[in-house]
Order: C-alpha cells, then structure tokens, then sequence
C-alpha cells in the first residue's frame, strides 16, 4: 500500500512512518505539513492508496483539504486528531473519512485500522475484478443473451452478497473475499449449468476457487494447499460471523434483524451455545459449536439472488 502523510507535527509524520514500514503496512510515498500542499492531482500523481491526515492544521484543515479534492481521490482517509468533539468527527465522517484515531497514536490501535483499511481496498478490487470478470459472459453467452441484464445481474448478487456480509459482520475478514469469488462462481455455474442436478458440493467449491486464483497450471499440491487455507479463512470467517449475531442476541435478542440472520444463516442451536459461552464466559469445546460451511454458502447465494432481483425491479 502506498502511504500519504499529512501533519504540521514533524515528529507525528516520523512516528507514523516508522509504524507503516516497521509493521510492513506499506510505504511512505509522500509527505506535507498542511492540506494546502496536499491535491487530488498529488495524490493521483503519487498513485496513493491511503492518506493519513491530521484533522486540525494550520492554513487548511483536514475536513477543508477532503472537500477541495471534490471525491477525486477514490483512495482511503484515516484522519487523526486530539480533539473528540462529536460535531468535527461527524462531519469528517460526512466528508468520507473511513477511520478516525485519537492522538496520542496508540501503535496497536493504528496498526488494526490500517489492516481494516487494507482489508477494504483488497475486498474492493476483488469486487472489481469479479465485475470484469462477469462482463466477459457477455462475449461468451451471446447467442442466449438478449441484452447486458445477464451481466448487470451477475454484478448485483456479487454487490447484494457484499452488503450482506457486511450485515452478518465478517466484511472485513480474510475469509469474506473466498465468499465472494464464490458467489461469482456460482452464478457463472447456474448460467452455464443451472443447479437442476446438484448445488456443488464444499469440495467442488473450494477447488474450482483455487483453480480461478492459481490458473490451470497449478500443480496438485499448489491446489491443494490453496484449497486448504481458503477452507480454513471461510470456517474463522463463519464463525466470526456466529460470534457476532452471539452478541447481538445477547445484548438485544428481539431485534429483527437477529431473527432474521441467526435464524437463516446458521443453526440456531449454535448461536445459543455461543451465547451461553459468552454469558458466562466459560469455554466451550469447537465441537459443540457446529459450523455448516455448505448451508452458510447456499444462503449467501439464494439471498443475495433475491436481494439482487428485488433491487434490481424497484
């Protein structure tokens, strides 16, 4: 990733560097002690990915140096700042900042925001390439296909898919990208193939989606070795997921949406048990807690269809 720093504080600007290339986040490309210095046309010059910029600054402030950009930059913002005033952050979020991190700089506090961000930016440009990837069946379907709503829809399940990990939680999680590229193949299977004799088995899953990241000239053990740890980022992400609806239904069971997800996504029997884990703060054996990795898929992808399909005919 590459970094843009902005901060009057020369000695900010060095304590950050010094984060970002320790930890390995990145690299420092860049840096200004006012939002004066700092343009879209800079920052797109710079090719940057993340800017890092002090909220309160002599001659432009940070809010001021986000609007003059007028959303050219399609980067990321994590701005900084002493002051917690709930008006300055509100608006900082209204201008589109995506993270805020009090001064003094905690490392670790740092650290996990920029992994979130990073994880973002990664998650997004899987959603590109899956778009570009989906407008390809244009070419290759075009006997059967009478405009782009094949194309279009394709691009809408991956989009409702997207939201609807966000709802259950796991966004920003490694295994949230497998998902993804998932629900892409499984549209691409459905045109091609449909599911009238089967829905894939996990096993036909997971190969055909180390296949489309390795190509296929990936030896056996490439394969299977991807195969294995996209297994495993799904399962943590699932099972965050269950963590997360835990949660919820501990603080507000009756709420809709934890009918709703808890519900359909999983067995309620496990969300139960990891609520009784976390009420009581005992541990209870991974046995217990019961991930279906094949139900989660099949309704990720039935629900981001018909999400899709009823945002697609408003």
């Amino acid at each position: 990733m590459r970094f843009f720093l902005v901060d009057d504080d020369g000695a900010v600007r060095s304590v950050l560097k010094h984060i970002i290339e320790g930890e390995k986040l990145g690299t420092v490309v860049s840096e200004a002690e006012t939002g004066c210095q700092v343009t879209s046309n800079v920052l797109s010059f710079y090719d940057i990915d993340i800017v890092i910029m002090d909220l309160l600054m002599p001659d432009s402030d940070g809010i001021e140096t986000i609007k003059s950009w007028n959303g050219e930059f399609k980067g990321k913002v994590i701005m900084l700042s002493q002051v917690e005033a709930k008006e300055l952050i509100g608006a900082a979020y209204t201008e589109g900042i995506d993270y805020y991190v009090t001064k003094p700089i905690n490392k670790k506090e740092l650290v996990a925001v920029i992994h979130k961000v990073i994880q973002t930016i990664q998650l997004e440009k899987t959603v590109n390439n899956i778009r570009r990837s989906l407008n390809g069946l244009m070419g290759t379907h075009k006997q059967d296909i009478q405009s782009n709503g094949v194309t279009q829809a394709g691009v809408k399940i991956v989009e409702s898919a997207e939201f609807l990990l966000s709802e259950l939680g796991i966004i920003g999680e490694n295994g949230s990208k497998d998902l993804l590229e998932m629900v892409q193949y499984l549209y691409e299977h459905e045109i091609n193939d449909g599911f009238d004799l089967h829905f894939p088995s996990l096993k036909e899953l997971f190969e055909k989606l180390s296949i489309m990241r390795l190509g296929e000239t990936a030896s056996s053990l490439e394969l299977n070795r991807e195969t294995k740890a996209s297994e495993q980022r799904v399962r943590r992400a699932i099972n965050q997921s269950i963590t997360h609806w835990a949660n919820i239904g501990l603080s507000e069971s009756t709420n809709g949406k934890f009918e709703n997800y808890a519900t359909k996504f999983f067995d309620f029997s496990t969300i139960r048990c990891k609520m009784t884990e976390l009420r009581n703060e005992e541990f209870i054996s991974p046995k217990q807690v019961k991930i279906h990795t094949k139900k989660f898929i099949q309704v990720l992808y039935f629900e981001a269809k018909k999400l899709a399909s009823s945002e697609m005919y408003k």
